[in-house]
Protein backbone atom coordinates (compact mmCIF):
# COMPACT_ATOMS: atom_id res chain seq x y z
CA UNK A 1 0.00 0.00 0.00
CA UNK A 2 1.32 2.96 -0.92
CA UNK A 3 1.96 6.11 1.84
CA UNK A 4 -0.87 8.79 2.02
CA UNK A 5 -0.58 11.92 3.23
CA UNK A 6 -1.32 13.00 6.29
CA UNK A 7 -5.47 13.32 6.98
CA UNK A 8 -6.40 16.39 8.35
CA UNK A 9 -5.95 17.10 12.12
CA UNK A 10 -9.74 17.70 12.67
CA UNK A 11 -8.62 16.47 15.97
CA UNK A 12 -7.64 20.11 16.66
CA UNK A 13 -10.49 21.28 16.63
CA UNK A 14 -10.92 20.03 20.04
CA UNK A 15 -8.73 22.67 21.30
CA UNK A 16 -10.75 25.46 20.99
CA UNK A 17 -14.09 23.62 21.87
CA UNK A 18 -15.47 23.12 25.17
CA UNK A 19 -15.99 19.91 27.21
CA UNK A 20 -19.16 19.58 26.13
CA UNK A 21 -18.16 19.28 22.53
CA UNK A 22 -14.83 17.73 23.02
CA UNK A 23 -13.46 14.69 24.85
CA UNK A 24 -10.82 12.71 25.28
CA UNK A 25 -9.86 10.28 22.46
CA UNK A 26 -11.73 7.21 22.38
CA UNK A 27 -14.40 9.04 22.99
CA UNK A 28 -17.39 8.51 25.30
CA UNK A 29 -19.24 10.79 24.17
CA UNK A 30 -22.37 12.44 25.73
CA UNK A 31 -26.41 12.10 24.26
CA UNK A 32 -26.72 13.67 20.85
CA UNK A 33 -23.14 14.04 20.22
CA UNK A 34 -21.06 12.10 17.02
CA UNK A 35 -17.65 10.23 17.86
CA UNK A 36 -15.46 11.49 15.30
CA UNK A 37 -13.03 9.11 12.83
CA UNK A 38 -10.06 10.68 15.30
CA UNK A 39 -11.92 10.23 18.51
CA UNK A 40 -13.48 13.40 19.39
CA UNK A 41 -17.06 14.04 20.37
CA UNK A 42 -18.73 17.28 18.77
CA UNK A 43 -21.57 17.57 15.96
CA UNK A 44 -21.48 18.07 12.27
CA UNK A 45 -20.12 16.37 9.19
CA UNK A 46 -16.17 17.05 10.64
CA UNK A 47 -17.93 14.53 13.16
CA UNK A 48 -20.67 13.05 11.90
CA UNK A 49 -19.47 12.41 8.77
CA UNK A 50 -16.99 10.35 7.29
CA UNK A 51 -15.44 8.18 9.67
CA UNK A 52 -17.59 8.30 12.20
CA UNK A 53 -17.53 5.66 15.20
CA UNK A 54 -20.33 6.23 16.93
CA UNK A 55 -23.56 8.65 17.90
CA UNK A 56 -25.76 10.04 15.29
CA UNK A 57 -23.43 9.27 12.45
CA UNK A 58 -24.79 10.43 8.86
CA UNK A 59 -25.22 6.81 7.50
CA UNK A 60 -24.99 7.07 3.92
CA UNK A 61 -28.37 5.64 1.96
CA UNK A 62 -27.90 2.14 1.44
CA UNK A 63 -29.39 -0.27 -0.99
CA UNK A 64 -31.13 -3.87 -0.53
CA UNK A 65 -27.96 -5.77 -1.76
CA UNK A 66 -26.85 -8.56 0.46
CA UNK A 67 -22.86 -8.96 0.33
CA UNK A 68 -23.03 -12.32 1.42
CA UNK A 69 -25.21 -12.98 -1.43
CA UNK A 70 -22.29 -12.15 -4.22
CA UNK A 71 -19.59 -13.32 -1.70
CA UNK A 72 -21.04 -16.82 -2.20
CA UNK A 73 -19.08 -19.58 -0.53
CA UNK A 74 -18.29 -20.72 -3.60
CA UNK A 75 -16.86 -17.39 -4.84
CA UNK A 76 -14.61 -16.69 -1.58
CA UNK A 77 -13.37 -20.71 -1.72
CA UNK A 78 -12.10 -20.54 -5.05
CA UNK A 79 -10.06 -17.13 -4.08
CA UNK A 80 -8.54 -19.35 -0.73
CA UNK A 81 -7.68 -22.52 -2.55
CA UNK A 82 -5.46 -20.99 -4.26
CA UNK A 83 -3.30 -20.57 -1.26
CA UNK A 84 -0.36 -23.34 -1.59
CA UNK A 85 -0.21 -25.36 1.36
CA UNK A 86 2.55 -24.00 3.13
CA UNK A 87 1.36 -20.39 2.35
CA UNK A 88 1.23 -18.78 6.01
CA UNK A 89 -2.33 -17.60 5.09
CA UNK A 90 -3.56 -20.90 4.89
CA UNK A 91 -6.54 -21.52 6.89
CA UNK A 92 -6.37 -17.91 7.67
CA UNK A 93 -8.66 -15.65 5.67
CA UNK A 94 -12.38 -16.93 6.00
CA UNK A 95 -15.58 -16.15 4.80
CA UNK A 96 -17.07 -15.65 7.90
CA UNK A 97 -14.26 -13.61 9.00
CA UNK A 98 -15.28 -11.22 6.31
CA UNK A 99 -18.74 -11.12 6.33
CA UNK A 100 -17.93 -9.96 10.27
CA UNK A 101 -15.74 -6.97 9.26
CA UNK A 102 -18.09 -6.10 6.79
CA UNK A 103 -21.03 -5.97 8.91
CA UNK A 104 -19.04 -2.73 10.48
CA UNK A 105 -19.39 -0.95 7.18
CA UNK A 106 -23.13 -1.14 6.08
CA UNK A 107 -22.49 1.16 3.01
CA UNK A 108 -19.63 -1.43 1.37
CA UNK A 109 -20.54 -2.96 -1.55
CA UNK A 110 -24.54 -1.66 -1.09
CA UNK A 111 -24.08 1.84 -2.37
CA UNK A 112 -25.90 2.92 -5.41
CA UNK A 113 -27.49 0.02 -8.44
CA UNK A 114 -26.80 -3.27 -7.82
CA UNK A 115 -24.06 -3.41 -10.64
CA UNK A 116 -21.95 -1.17 -8.81
CA UNK A 117 -22.50 -3.23 -5.58
CA UNK A 118 -20.95 -5.71 -7.77
CA UNK A 119 -18.28 -3.54 -8.99
CA UNK A 120 -17.47 -2.33 -5.74
CA UNK A 121 -16.59 -5.84 -4.28
CA UNK A 122 -15.25 -7.12 -6.96
CA UNK A 123 -12.91 -4.38 -6.88
CA UNK A 124 -12.00 -4.86 -3.56
CA UNK A 125 -11.34 -8.61 -3.99
CA UNK A 126 -9.40 -7.97 -6.98
CA UNK A 127 -6.62 -5.77 -4.91
CA UNK A 128 -6.87 -8.33 -1.86
CA UNK A 129 -6.14 -11.39 -4.40
CA UNK A 130 -3.16 -8.87 -5.82
CA UNK A 131 -1.89 -7.81 -2.55
CA UNK A 132 -1.71 -10.98 -1.02
CA UNK A 133 -0.39 -12.91 -3.82
CA UNK A 134 -3.55 -14.69 -4.17
CA UNK A 135 -4.28 -14.90 -0.25
CA UNK A 136 -1.17 -16.77 0.38
CA UNK A 137 0.39 -14.07 2.72
CA UNK A 138 -0.72 -12.01 5.73
CA UNK A 139 2.47 -10.32 6.21
CA UNK A 140 4.19 -8.49 3.74
CA UNK A 141 7.23 -10.40 2.27
CA UNK A 142 10.69 -9.01 3.99
CA UNK A 143 7.72 -6.80 6.02
CA UNK A 144 10.41 -6.40 9.55
CA UNK A 145 12.84 -4.66 6.66
CA UNK A 146 11.06 -2.03 5.40
CA UNK A 147 10.80 0.89 7.24
CA UNK A 148 6.72 2.45 7.21
CA UNK A 149 7.72 4.98 9.83
CA UNK A 150 6.79 8.31 9.04
CA UNK A 151 8.29 10.43 12.10
CA UNK A 152 7.24 13.81 10.86
CA UNK A 153 3.49 12.53 11.99
CA UNK A 154 3.78 13.63 15.48
CA UNK A 155 -0.28 12.59 15.78
CA UNK A 156 0.46 9.00 15.39
CA UNK A 157 4.03 8.54 16.66
CA UNK A 158 6.11 5.21 15.38
CA UNK A 159 6.80 2.91 18.78
CA UNK A 160 9.96 1.90 19.42
CA UNK A 161 10.95 -1.86 18.16
CA UNK A 162 7.19 -1.27 16.22
CA UNK A 163 7.47 -2.47 12.67
CA UNK A 164 4.47 -0.66 10.41
CA UNK A 165 4.63 -2.62 7.01
CA UNK A 166 2.28 -4.37 5.36
CA UNK A 167 -0.65 -6.71 6.85
CA UNK A 168 -3.91 -8.45 6.21
CA UNK A 169 -6.09 -7.94 2.86
CA UNK A 170 -5.13 -4.97 1.72
CA UNK A 171 -1.42 -4.82 3.11
CA UNK A 172 -1.95 -1.92 5.65
CA UNK A 173 1.09 0.28 6.21
CA UNK A 174 2.63 3.36 7.74
CA UNK A 175 1.77 4.52 11.18
CA UNK A 176 -0.47 6.89 10.26
CA UNK A 177 -2.45 4.36 8.98
CA UNK A 178 -2.46 1.73 11.73
CA UNK A 179 -2.72 4.26 14.25
CA UNK A 180 -6.58 5.67 13.34
CA UNK A 181 -7.34 2.12 12.15
CA UNK A 182 -6.35 0.60 15.55
CA UNK A 183 -8.44 3.51 17.03
CA UNK A 184 -11.90 3.20 15.02
CA UNK A 185 -11.63 -1.21 14.95
CA UNK A 186 -10.63 -1.36 18.58
CA UNK A 187 -6.44 -2.41 18.69
CA UNK A 188 -3.74 -0.66 19.89
CA UNK A 189 -2.37 -0.11 16.34
CA UNK A 190 0.68 1.95 17.32
CA UNK A 191 1.63 -0.48 20.11
CA UNK A 192 0.21 -3.63 18.67
CA UNK A 193 0.67 -3.77 14.87
CA UNK A 194 0.27 -7.53 14.71
CA UNK A 195 -2.67 -7.46 16.02
CA UNK A 196 -3.69 -7.13 12.15
CA UNK A 197 -2.11 -10.47 11.27
CA UNK A 198 -3.46 -12.40 14.27
CA UNK A 199 -7.05 -12.10 13.81
CA UNK A 200 -8.76 -12.51 10.62
CA UNK A 201 -11.73 -10.56 11.32
CA UNK A 202 -9.50 -7.71 12.77
CA UNK A 203 -7.80 -7.78 9.31
CA UNK A 204 -10.58 -7.77 6.98
CA UNK A 205 -11.39 -5.03 9.35
CA UNK A 206 -8.47 -2.95 8.79
CA UNK A 207 -8.44 -3.42 5.06
CA UNK A 208 -12.34 -2.26 5.36
CA UNK A 209 -11.71 0.39 7.05
CA UNK A 210 -9.18 1.99 4.50
CA UNK A 211 -10.80 1.07 1.43
CA UNK A 212 -14.08 3.32 2.96
CA UNK A 213 -11.66 6.31 3.95
CA UNK A 214 -9.81 6.38 0.92
CA UNK A 215 -11.11 4.17 -1.61
CA UNK A 216 -14.99 3.78 -1.86
CA UNK A 217 -15.92 7.03 -3.03
CA UNK A 218 -13.85 6.11 -6.06
CA UNK A 219 -15.58 3.00 -7.39
CA UNK A 220 -19.13 3.91 -6.56
CA UNK A 221 -18.62 7.50 -7.85
CA UNK A 222 -18.12 5.69 -11.03
CA UNK A 223 -14.79 7.03 -11.69
CA UNK A 224 -13.66 3.56 -12.61
CA UNK A 225 -11.20 0.87 -11.14
CA UNK A 226 -8.00 2.99 -12.00
CA UNK A 227 -9.00 5.28 -9.40
CA UNK A 228 -9.16 2.44 -7.36
CA UNK A 229 -5.39 1.51 -7.85
CA UNK A 230 -4.49 5.38 -7.51
CA UNK A 231 -6.16 5.12 -4.05
CA UNK A 232 -4.23 2.36 -2.89
CA UNK A 233 -0.60 2.22 -4.75
CA UNK A 234 -0.74 5.05 -7.11
CA UNK A 235 2.43 6.39 -6.23
CA UNK A 236 4.41 3.52 -6.97
CA UNK A 237 2.36 2.17 -10.11
CA UNK A 238 0.18 4.41 -11.85
CA UNK A 239 1.73 7.07 -14.79
CA UNK A 240 3.14 4.14 -15.94
CA UNK A 241 5.56 3.28 -13.01
CA UNK A 242 4.16 -0.44 -12.90
CA UNK A 243 2.47 -1.26 -15.61
CA UNK A 244 2.63 -5.59 -14.54
CA UNK A 245 1.15 -4.49 -11.02
CA UNK A 246 -1.47 -2.66 -12.84
CA UNK A 247 -2.84 -4.92 -15.52
CA UNK A 248 -2.45 -8.16 -12.61
CA UNK A 249 -4.89 -5.90 -10.60
CA UNK A 250 -7.19 -5.29 -13.48
CA UNK A 251 -6.85 -8.41 -14.66
CA UNK A 252 -8.85 -9.79 -11.76
CA UNK A 253 -11.12 -7.33 -11.54
CA UNK A 254 -12.27 -8.23 -14.94
CA UNK A 255 -12.44 -11.59 -13.76
CA UNK A 256 -14.64 -11.12 -10.98
CA UNK A 257 -16.79 -9.00 -12.45
CA UNK A 258 -17.08 -11.49 -14.91
CA UNK A 259 -18.16 -14.19 -12.77
CA UNK A 260 -20.22 -11.72 -10.49
CA UNK A 261 -22.67 -10.71 -14.40
CA UNK A 262 -21.53 -7.49 -14.55
CA UNK A 263 -19.51 -4.81 -16.96
CA UNK A 264 -16.16 -3.19 -15.40
CA UNK A 265 -16.97 -0.05 -17.27
CA UNK A 266 -14.38 2.14 -18.52
CA UNK A 267 -11.31 3.70 -16.55
CA UNK A 268 -9.53 0.50 -15.83
CA UNK A 269 -6.42 1.70 -15.40
CA UNK A 270 -4.22 4.55 -13.82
Amino acid sequence: MAPKLALPVVALLALVLSATTAAAQNCGCAEGLCCSRFGYCGTGKDYCGKGCQAGPCDVPDTNNVSVASIVTPAFFDALTAQAADGCEAKGFYTRDAFLAAAGYYPAFGRTGTVDDSKREIAAFFAHANHETIKFCYINEINGPSKNYCDPTNTQWPCQAGKGYYGRGPLQISWNYNYGPAGQSIGFDGLGDPDAVARSAVTAFRAALWYWMDFVHEAIVSGQGFGATIRAINGALECGGKNPSSVNNRVGYYVQFCKQFGVDPGSNLTC
